[in-house]
């Protein structure tokens, strides 16, 4: 998706119809938009997400009031007032027009807002702008999906919230969204509805057996499917527990005298979460080792082998080969030796080079052997190398388990010291957490015990399945159901490993990006993490063991950017790649609002350079002060649009302020001609 221009009428601050705000796009691919707070920043960035999903931010106050109050006052009553937002975008070498329109009306009771309508045109190749066949709502979610409008167009002072943890399963959902993951969900989820309705195909035409045996197996799915169901309730009710324990431990952070105790629980419990996470990586690496490299240490006696028959053909001169067959069997082909005597068949000296047929080596033998000598060093050098391996990650897992020991055992301590502190209320919330901890385990416990039913259940559908078809077929119908039953549960079998390997493979890539962008802007030695449900952690490496970071609130925000950024960046490496599994366009915006916020000099610099180059476009809306400076110095190269917010205001005292941008000054807050406040857009004009 390619933004081309946005426009709005009455929409909050913007009364009437407003300039067109061509955006960037190319080389220069940043479009700055100052503005001071209150001059409609945020109005701006929301214009964006409602017009294509009707959606709005967390810092957008009044969703109901979106009309302009001066467009209202100024209008008849029962008269509608529009207001709407019209955005222009490119995709896939197509042009849009997006227009969202809702109408207000002034009655004696007050102002009524009606619900909003979606217009979507498609250009032609002739230049005619055409309704679509489909609904507008459904091309745009397949252009850029609603789960995903987040990441593209959000508040820089509130970004920090994308690391929060309960938002770990909306990234996971989002991020399979772009990776193209829901195609393969869907694929199997009919190739499931097509195996049953084949099933069902041959329940009427199978014999009796083989409807025993479909019955049978349709009770295991079933029963599967219930335990899933439950599966599910149980994590949302983990997470419902998690939120009740985060809520009492702020509470308890708010009380004097556990403040400290809390603080401590906190950082031991991120911690015990870390180290549970590098314990189960150096499982599994070492399950990964012993299953492709443990066969090199049973080997020993084989390569031995091999070597000593080596020798021995080397000792009997067979290797290196003398003389080569092939170069006996030319000179008896050409009839004539190397000294020059005709080798006539039936003669003394054609049966004399003859019997060197029998003395020559192959030639294939020499070459194998050479091949295998050096495969088989290759497989003794990796013994050492693979029990190295072995021992370093049992040394890291014997590493794990006591420092959860440990940290298990502060926990402990920090609980028993609550439990009986002399504030009773801290007390009660100790209680309460007492009871939600209870609950996660006995949650989590039955969680485990489901899994394992799931699996059992899976394995015995498994073996219906192959007995079902290892059934014998009397007549033509019955085998030609069971062969497309067969094809379709391979090729079920086959997507889910697919979807799975896909999963692994982006989420690795991912975190390796995210570590990189962030490496690049921060001077800290601290390196993301990137969990299996996508919960953002920041680790400190140093002293030989990583270590969990309470992060603030600045690195939260570049943690967060450099997860945005690393979802475009390798969502738009594997689109390009894999045209098939993602959205069908690699080019996407960013829209931020005020993403210098809360940081210093150092990490604004760091992040005024990277911004342009982590997005297709760049769409920048910020105030004097975040702008000027080193922010200026490191976008300026890469500005294409520029334009001005300014705020009229309706107070007789108000101080009017300006910005000067290419040595001409713009208001950015003067006063309103009018009782009413309102706010103009001006292009920067960099002409003369």
């Amino acid at each position: 998706m390619k933004l081309i221009s946005i426009r709005l009428c009455n929409f909050r601050q913007f009364y009437g119809k407003t300039p067109e705000i061509v955006l960037a796009s190319g080389e220069q691919n940043t479009t700055v938009i100052h503005g001071n707070n209150g001059a409609g920043k945020t109005t701006l960035l929301n214009a964006f997400t409602w017009v294509l999903y009707e959606k709005f931010s967390a810092a957008f106050a009044s969703e109901e009031q979106l009309v302009n109050k001066r467009a209202i006052a100024e209008s008849p009553m029962g008269d509608a007032v529009d207001c709407w937002v019209e955005l222009g975008f490119e995709h896939q070498n197509k042009r849009y027009q997006a227009k969202r329109l809702c109408r207000a009306y002034k009655t004696e009771l007050g102002v009524e807002q009606g619900q909003s309508e979606l217009y979507l045109q498609i250009a032609g190749d002739d230049g005619r702008w055409l309704l679509p066949q489909q609904l507008p709502e459904d091309i745009i979610g397949r252009i850029l999906p609603t789960s995903l409008h987040q990441y593209f167009f959000f508040d820089g002072e509130r970004i920090e919230q994308i690391v929060r943890s309960d938002k770990k399963a909306e990234i996971a959902e989002a991020t399979k969204t772009l990776l193209g993951v829901e195609v393969l969900n869907r694929s199997i989820k009919h190739l499931k509805e097509a195996k049953k309705s084949l099933e069902a195909e041959l329940a009427l035409i199978g014999d009796f057996e083989t409807r025993k045996l479909l019955k049978e197996q349709e009770k295991l799915e079933q029963e599967s499917q219930v335990i899933s169901n439950r599966q599910k309730e149980i994590e949302q009710e983990i997470a419902h527990q998690d939120e009740l324990k985060k809520t009492v431990g702020n509470r308890l952070l708010e009380l004097g005298g556990a403040q400290e105790l809390q603080r401590l629980r906190d950082e031991l419990e991120a911690k015990e979460k870390l180290v549970r996470e590098q314990l189960k990586q150096s499982q599994e690496a070492q399950k990964r080792a012993i299953s492709t490299r443990g066969y090199t240490v049973l080997l020993s006696e084989v390569t031995a082998e091999f070597r000593e028959i080596v020798d021995e053909l080397r000792k009997a001169g067979e290797l290196p080969v003398g003389i080569k067959r092939q170069f006996v069997s030319d000179l008896l082909h050409e009839q004539r030796c190397i000294c020059g005597t005709e080798l006539i068949e039936g003669t003394s000296t054609h049966q004399h080079v003859s019997a060197w047929m029998d003395k020559a080596g192959m030639a294939d033998v020499e070459e194998t052997a050479i091949r295998m000598s050096a495969q088989v060093e290759e497989i003794d050098k990796q013994v050492p190398e693979f029990w190295e391996n072995v021992d370093r990650q049992q040394a890291n897992i014997a590493q794990g388990r006591a420092d959860l020991s440990q940290i298990e055992t502060q926990l402990d301590d920090i609980n028993k010291k609550l439990r009986t502190y002399p504030n009773e209320d801290i007390q009660q919330l100790q209680k309460r957490l007492d009871e939600t901890e209870e609950k996660i385990r006995d949650l989590t416990l039955e969680k485990g015990a489901n899994q394992q039913k799931i699996e059992s259940l899976k394995a015995e559908i498994d073996r219906q399945t192959k007995q079902i078809t290892k059934h014998k077929m009397n007549e033509a119908k019955q085998a030609l159901a069971q062969r497309r039953i067969a094809t379709t549960q391979e090729a079920i079998e086959r997507l889910t490993e697919v979807r799975s390997r896909l999963e692994n493979q982006f989420r690795s890539s991912l975190e390796k990006r995210v570590q990189e962008i962030f490496t690049s802007i921060s001077f800290t030695p601290y390196i993301p993490k990137l969990s299996e449900k996508y919960e953002l952690m920041l680790v400190d490496p140093t002293g030989g063991q990583e270590t969990i970071v309470a992060a603030s609130t600045g690195e939260n925000q570049i943690l967060s950017l450099s997860f945005i950024g690393g979802i475009i960046d390798r969502v738009r490496e594997w689109i390009q790649e894999n045209t098939l599994m993602g959205l069908d366009s690699s080019t996407f915006p960013m829209v931020m609002d005020s993403p210098f916020g809360s940081l210093d000099e150092i990490y604004r610099r760091q992040i005024a350079k990277k911004l342009p180059q982590l997005a297709n476009q760049l769409v920048v809306l910020v105030t004097k002060t975040q702008w000027r400076g080193e922010v200026e110095q490191e976008m300026a190269h890469r500005l294409g649009r520029e334009y001005v917010l300014t705020y009229n205001s309706p107070k007789l005292d108000c101080e009017e302020d300006a910005i000067e941008l290419g040595g001409i000054p713009y208001l950015l807050v003067k006063r309103s001609s009018s009782e009413f406040e309102y706010t103009e857009i001006v292009e920067v004009d960099y002409s003369f």
